[in-house]
């Protein structure tokens, strides 16, 4: 199988995954007041679940740009990691111009994906992994924004309850196995309560409140419950 064939390959899953994902964010863009093709056009330059979900949030509650620039650089911050991670898997015929390329479609899965292969991997292997993503994620943003328009309210509102099923999802396992991990997220989560009820603190906008809120939780896991570095056994 060639590399091209093994990326599509790794790829497709991922696609149809993404395609249920954006399907969600095309509803919810369009509820909050977008109409199709900005929806679409969103999904199409940027690549990214939960930096459009938030950007998204920080649009419709009218947030400014500064909000607007410290959400995505935390939220996306980091990809630079699992770039460097992933540059030394990497064939060395690939040119910057390239990794630049690529890296625009850069996501957790595919970075999973392509952690995964025990060989060095080419410019063929990462066109061929980033096309089902890409089209999934566009398509799956078109589609929800068009049923968005055209839908009754209820239905839609019901169809975006998925997004809250992706995230419980993701986050519920890892509470289950970490005691740590469920005290930083009821940290998040009495943070969130608080900037959402309490007088005073409730006059900030919600997009610097979950900048706070995460960043809060995250600074608290990170100094309490530090990760131990594992000692390297002495051959």
């Amino acid at each position: 199988m060639s590399s091209f064939k093994k990326g599509l390959t790794d790829g497709l899953p991922i696609g149809l995954g993404y395609l249920a994902v954006s399907f969600s964010f095309g509803i919810l863009a369009v509820a909050g007041g977008l109409n199709v093709w900005q929806a679409t056009l969103i999904s199409m330059t940027n690549l990214t679940s939960a930096g459009q979900f938030a950007g998204l949030t920080i649009m419709v509650s009218g947030g400014g740009i500064a909000e607007m620039i410290v959400s995505q650089f935390i939220i996306n911050l980091r990809y630079s990691l699992m770039s460097i991670s992933l540059s030394q898997h990497i064939d060395l015929s690939m040119k910057i111009p390239q990794k630049l390329f690529f890296g625009e479609f850069h996501t957790d899965e595919i970075f999973a994906v392509s952690m995964g292969r025990p060989e060095k991997l080419g410019r063929k292997y990462f066109l061929g992994v980033i096309i089902a993503p890409y089209v999934g994620w566009s398509l799956g943003t078109f589609l929800g924004a068009v049923c968005g328009e055209i839908l009754p309210s209820m239905i839609t509102s019901a169809l975006g309850v998925a997004l809250y099923g992706m995230f419980i999802a993701i986050v519920v396992p890892v509470m289950k196995h970490s005691w740590k991990m469920s005290i930083v997220v009821a940290i998040a989560v009495i943070m969130s309560v608080c900037f959402t009820y309490v007088p005073g603190i409730n006059q900030i906008t919600s997009g610097f409140a979950v900048i706070i809120c995460a960043v809060s939780a995250s600074l608290f896991g990170a100094i309490v419950f530090p990760l131990k570095e594992e000692k390297k056994e002495q051959t």
